[in-house]
C-alpha cells in the first residue's frame, strides 16, 4: 500500500483509524494532496469526492449525524476552509462529531501575499470544542546530521500526535465538531511504500456522570407534590427513551409530554402538535396549561409559541436533562442533570410517585376537539402550502427516513400527525436554510434507508450544489414546496407586507423551478400544480426507484399567510 512521504499525514490517519474514524469527505485541492493520499490509499477508509466544501461538510454532517460517530472533513487552504463554517456552527449546536482537516501553507509564508493564504489558525474558535495546530517538517529525517535540528523534529512529531489525540478525543468524548489545521511544505505528492511513523494512541474516555439517591431526593420530593408537570422534548435521534420510561411517563395524570416531530418519540397520550394545542389560548387557559414543573430534554425545540408561552407562565422549576449543556431557553433554570434522559428517568422513576391530578386529562380532551377541528379545515380550505403539506406527509412510505429543511418547512411539519414509524431529521443547530438537502444525501448514504427530503424552494436553490454528487441513492426523494419566495415572511408576526420592497428583500420572489436543475444532475422531474396533480404525482414519486426522484409542487405565494392565520382562529 502507498502512503504520503510526509509523517503528519500518516500520523492523522493512522490515528483517526485507531478511534474509529472510517469515514472522510475530501474536497479536491493541492494542498491538501498528502492528506488525500494516506486516506484514499488506505482500503479502511471510505473516502468520498465532494468539491463544493460547504456541500461536503453538510454532507458529511449528514453522515454523522446517523452514524453517531465523527467524520472527517479534508479541504485545501484558504477560503476552502471557510465554506464549513455554516455546518461547522450547526454541528456544534446540535452536538454533531466532525473533524475538520484543513491543509495550510507553512507559517512564515502567511501575510506575504501568497495566493490562497488566510489566517486559519484557530478559524473556528467560537463554534468547535478544540483547534489544533501541527507543525510541518522541513527536511526529510534521513538527511538530517544536525542533532539539535533532529531534537527539534522529534518535539515536533510529539507535539502533533498530542494535539492530534486531543482533537479526535474531545470530538467522540464531547460530541462535536474539532479543527485540525496542518501546514505542509512542497513537495507534496511523493508517495513511499511503507509507513515512517508509528503515532502514540491516547484512547478517548466516555465516562457518564452518576448521581446518587441523596442528590435526587430533593427533587422526588418536589415532583411528588405537584399535581402538573410537563415534560417538553426538542431535537432527538430515534430509541433515546426505552420503551418502559416512555410508557411510565404515558400513564402519569399529571404529566404531560409536548414532542415535535424531530422529537423521535411516540405514544398514543403525547402531545405531538404543539402549535394545534396552545396557538389559540387565551390568557385563562394559559395560566391552567401553566405547569409547576417543566423538565426538557433533547436539542432545540421548534415551536415558538411554546417558547413565548413558557417565558411569560413560568414554571417554579425547570430542570434540564443533558450530559453536556443546558440551556436557559425559558429563564427560570435551576436544576440541569448531566445524565442521558435514560439514565436520568431509569435512576428516578422507581421513586416518584403518580399525583392525583385532572391535568393530563383536561389538555387530552382539548386535544381531541382540535384534531377534530383541524381536520374540518383541511377539508374546506383552498389549495395552499397548509393543503400539500397534508397530502404530501401522508404519502410517505412506512419505516423510511423524513429529513425536513428549515423555515417554513419544518414549521408547518408541526401542525400534522406524522407517520409513527418514520425517523426524522431538521438541522435545528442553527435553524439555517442552507445545506438541508446536502445533509439528507449524507443521512441517506450512510443509512441505505428509503429517505424523503421535504423542502422549501429557496432552501433548495440556496443548496442546489448539494445535487453535484455521485453518491446519490437511486431511491432519493426531494419534495420540493414552491411558493415562489420565502414564504414564511408572509406569516410572521408584526410583518408589514406594504414594506417597500417586501417582495425583492424580505419575501425574495423569483420564477424558478427545479426542472432544468434536474436534467443536468440525473434526476427524474415531476410536478404538481393543483390539488389533482398533487394526489397523482405522489405515488408516482414514490412508485419506481431506480432514479433520485424530485417532486416540485407549485402553491400560490400570496394566500398561504391567510389560510394558516385562519387556521388558528378556526381550532379555537
Amino acid at each position: 500500500m502507498k502512503h504520503s512521504k510526509i509523517p503528519v499525514a500518516q500520523s492523522i490517519v493512522s490515528l483517526c483509524l485507531r478511534k474509529g474514524i472510517t469515514q472522510v469527505v475530501i474536497s479536491p485541492g493541492s494542498r491538501n494532496a498528502p492528506l488525500t493520499i494516506e486516506f484514499t490509499k488506505n482500503e479502511d477508509i471510505q473516502a468520498y469526492s465532494i468539491v463544493d466544501e460547504r456541500c461536503a461538510a453538510f454532507f458529511g454532517l449528514g453522515i454523522a449525524q446517523q452514524t453517531r460517530k465523527p467524520v472527517a472533513l479534508v479541504c485545501t487552504s484558504g477560503s476552502a476552509l471557510l465554506n464549513y463554517y455554516p455546518a461547522i456552527a450547526e454541528a456544534f449546536y446540535s452536538d454533531i462529531p466532525l473533524v475538520v482537516i484543513s491543509a495550510d501553507r507553512p507559517a512564515e509564508r502567511i501575510d506575504i501575499g501568497d495566493g490562497q493564504t488566510i489566517r486559519q489558525k484557530n478559524v473556528f474558535e467560537n463554534h468547535c470544542m478544540y483547534s489544533a495546530n501541527l507543525y510541518s517538517e522541513i527536511v526529510p529525517v534521513e538527511t538530517i546530521t544536525d542533532k539539535h535540528l533532529l531534537q527539534k523534529i522529534v518535539e515536533s512529531r510529539r507535539h502533533n500526535e498530542q494535539e492530534i489525540n486531543k482533537a479526535l478525543n474531545i470530538a467522540i468524548e464531547q460530541n462535536g465538531p474539532v479543527h485540525i489545521n496542518v501546514p505542509f511544505y512542497e513537495p507534496l505528492y511523493e508517495m513511499i511504500s511503507e509507513k515512517i511513523v508509528t503515532p502514540i494512541h491516547v484512547a478517548p474516555r466516555v465516562i457518564e456522570q452518576e448521581i446518587t439517591e441523596e442528590e435526587l431526593q430533593p427533587f422526588v420530593d418536589i415532583w411528588n407534590t405537584a399535581a402538573r408537570k410537563m415534560v417538553l422534548v426538542g431535537v432527538n435521534p430515534p430509541n433515546v427513551l426505552d420503551q418502559e420510561i416512555i410508557d411510565w411517563l404515558g400513564a402519569d395524570p399529571s404529566v404531560i409530554v409536548f414532542t415535535e416531530t424531530t422529537s423521535n418519540i411516540e405514544h398514543l397520550d403525547f402531545f405531538t402538535r404543539i402549535d394545534n394545542m396552545i396557538g389559540s389560548l387565551d390568557d385563562e387557559e394559559f395560566k391552567q396549561l401553566q405547569p409547576d414543573i417543566l423538565l426538557t430534554f433533547g436539542g432545540m425545540v421548534i415551536s415558538k409559541k411554546i417558547k413565548a408561552f413558557l417565558r411569560i407562565y413560568q414554571p417554579k422549576h425547570h430542570w434540564h436533562v443533558d450530559v453536556k449543556k443546558a440551556y436557559d431557553t425559558y429563564f427560570c433554570l435551576n436544576k440541569h442533570f448531566e445524565l442521558t434522559p435514560n439514565t436520568f428517568f431509569t435512576s428516578i422513576k422507581g421513586k416518584l410517585s403518580q399525583a392525583t391530578s385532572t391535568y393530563k386529562s383536561y389538555w387530552l380532551s382539548v386535544r381531541a376537539k382540535r384534531d377534530q377541528l383541524h381536520t374540518s379545515y383541511i377539508q374546506q380550505m383552498p389549495w395552499c402550502d397548509f393543503k400539500a403539506f397534508d397530502y404530501i406527509l401522508s404519502s410517505i412510505p412506512d419505516h423510511s427516513m423524513l429529513q425536513i429543511g428549515n423555515s417554513s418547512a419544518v414549521r408547518y411539519a408541526q401542525l400534522f400527525d406524522i407517520n409513527k414509524t418514520l425517523q426524522v431529521y431538521c438541522n435545528r443547530g442553527t435553524s439555517g436554510i442552507d445545506g438541508s438537502t446536502s445533509t439528507a444525501i449524507g443521512a441517506a448514504v450512510a443509512t441505505q434507508s428509503p429517505t424523503t427530503l421535504i423542502t422549501g424552494d429557496l432552501s433548495f436553490f440556496y443548496d442546489s450544489n448539494a445535487l453535484w454528487n455521485t453518491y446519490i441513492p437511486k431511491d432519493f426523494k426531494i419534495i420540493v414546496i414552491n411558493n415562489s419566495g420565502g414564504g414564511i415572511f408572509r406569516i410572521l408576526p408584526n410583518r408589514d407586507k406594504n414594506t417597500d420592497n417586501f417582495d425583492t428583500f424580505f419575501e425574495t420572489t423569483h420564477q424558478l423551478t427545479a426542472k432544468e436543475l434536474c436534467t443536468m444532475y440525473g434526476f427524474k422531474y415531476l410536478k404538481a400544480t393543483n390539488e389533482e396533480e398533487c394526489v397523482v404525482k405522489k405515488d408516482v414519486l414514490y412508485a419506481s426507484n431506480t432514479q433520485p426522484t424530485l417532486l416540485e409542487v407549485f402553491t400560490p405565494r400570496k394566500i398561504n399567510d391567510e389560510v394558516l392565520l385562519n387556521y388558528f382562529k378556526h381550532i379555537k
